[in-house]
């Protein structure tokens, strides 16, 4: 008769130990790749371009990554990109010697990226109604109780300053300290997310409400939610959707 086996016993330490490299099995296999990250640049930029978001070959996309970001590069049609087209620019704003020229605005995206640590994409667009505002330099106020995607009580529009400079950098990086989309002067508009998609979504969201506004506009002065109806609202996005605790 075979002699039955005995059951190891795993120590307390020793199951610790086996949980926690598991644990760092499943985060390392959970991040996606650089040619994933690179890819996931394009197909939302694709997706941009195509749903009308920016026409031609404006706006830019761009994901944190490591301690940089991944951008799409200056003046190449989306259709025509490619992942090794994709480029790292570091903390300091420096590229790969061989790599594609970075999005002439790569300036912000990166400020952005360092106003808010929390923060891993951003969209920014040239979409039709949103540029509009942003040209006549009208912000857009808390018309209706959706401005709050935006994390605030309104959409906040930034005085103007060239496209690619350090000084529209530090504008965008101060305007996004307490929002995550905004209107820039003669420009257009941009939206910081946590992803790639939820950048694009709040892009989109962006552009709604501006149409909106826009049409509003024509009718007279807007009715605006004043601050304590917009604190609700805030408040009650907290506990929105997927946002909300079981009870």
């Amino acid at each position: 008769m075979a002699t039955p086996k005995t059951a190891t016993k795993k120590t307390p330490k020793k199951a610790a130990s086996q949980t926690a490299r598991k644990s760092a099995r499943q985060r390392t296999t959970a991040l996606p790749t650089e040619a994933a990250t690179r890819k996931a640049v394009i197909a939302t930029s694709l997706q941009m371009s195509r749903s009308g978001l920016s026409p031609g070959r404006s706006g830019n996309v761009s994901c944190r990554w490591k301690s940089g970001m991944l951008i799409t590069p200056t003046g190449m049609s989306y259709e025509a990109l490619k992942p090794s087209d994709i480029v790292y620019v570091d903390a300091d704003g420096e590229s790969p010697r061989f790599a594609r020229k970075p999005s002439s605005e790569w300036r912000f995206h990166l400020s952005a990226y360092k106003a808010r640590p929390e923060m891993g994409a951003v969209v920014h667009t040239h979409s039709l109604h949103a540029t509009v505002l942003a040209c006549a330099h009208k912000p857009i106020p808390a018309f209706h109780y959706m401005i709050a995607v935006a994390g605030g009580r309104d959409i906040p529009l930034i005085p103007y300053a060239p496209f690619g400079t350090q000084e529209l950098a530090e504008l965008v990086a101060a305007g996004l300290e307490d929002r995550n989309a905004l209107l820039m002067a003669n420009h257009g508009q941009i939206a910081i997310a946590k992803d790639l998609d939820s950048a694009l979504e709040l892009a989109q969201e962006v552009e709604v409400l501006a149409e909106q506004f826009y049409k509003v506009l024509t009718l007279g002065n807007p009715k605006v939610l004043d601050r304590k109806e917009m604190a609700d609202v805030l408040q009650r996005f907290q506990s929105y959707g997927q946002n909300a605790k079981s009870s």
